[in-house]
């Protein structure tokens, strides 16, 4: 199996966990405890499949975070074909990306679209929808830069969380958001329908002090004398 890489819990609304005891090669091997109900089972991992995690980073580099523009949108497709089983199509991000409250990001290295990220951004909370990294920059922190960004729009634009979903065998997905400070808070039975599966919310929430900055009269005439 090889060295036991991590051992992460991830807490739900009812205060029970799961805990994840991962391997790093070709399997992952989870143990899931709910109350008193534990199961443990190994999978293979899909040679496809996401990856996240950043445990075996090597040397992180610095991306900038922008809008997403059309011409970015061929990169943007590559890196969705080579990450998802079930990619979305050009007319998926242009449906979405012509929403109003829809909005699409890209991670740019060296005049390259390294990774890119779409979200809504409905009244009190921020709604990820996709995010990938390309496989060639995977565990160098670009995922994770992208993730620092959409934090900072919470306070900025008034929001105090934000929230996704995530397939349940999506393992590195889970491990990288845990580590970003997600916390799964429910299930969605039968999700992705193409795939019978469930899914898992994950949401991150402000600090409490952070709100509260976010919401302050004090702050709000401040920047009016600034401006």
């Amino acid at each position: 199996m090889g060295k036991l890489a991590a051992v992460v819990k991830v807490a739900f609304f009812d205060k029970s966990y799961i805990s994840l005891l991962v391997y790093p090669k070709e399997f992952d091997m989870i143990f899931l405890s709910f109350g008193n109900r534990n199961e443990m089972f190994i999978r293979s991992r899909s040679p496809n499949q996401e990856d996240f995690s950043g445990m075996y980073s090597e040397k992180e580099i610095r991306v900038q975070v922008r809008w997403m523009v059309r011409r970015d949108l061929p990169e943007v497709l590559d890196i969705e074909k080579q990450c998802f089983e079930f990619p979305w199509r050009e007319e998926d991000f242009l449906h979405c990306l012509r929403q109003r409250n829809c909005i699409g990001m890209v991670a740019e290295y060296e005049g390259r679209v390294v990774g890119f990220m779409i979200y809504e951004v409905p009244k009190n909370r921020i709604h990820l929808l996709n995010i990938a990294t390309h496989p060639e920059f995977r565990h160098r922190s670009v995922a994770a830069q992208m993730i620092r960004k959409l934090v900072g729009k919470l306070v900025n634009q008034r929001r105090t969380r934000i929230v996704m979903e995530i397939r349940e065998t999506n393992l590195p997905a889970l491990l990288f958001f845990r580590s970003q400070g997600f916390l799964a808070t429910s299930i969605l039975r039968n999700f992705y329908e193409e795939m019978h599966e469930d899914a898992y919310v994950m949401q991150y929430r402000l600090p409490v002090e952070q709100t509260e900055e976010a919401y302050s009269p004090l702050n709000r005439i401040s920047d009016k004398i600034a401006g």
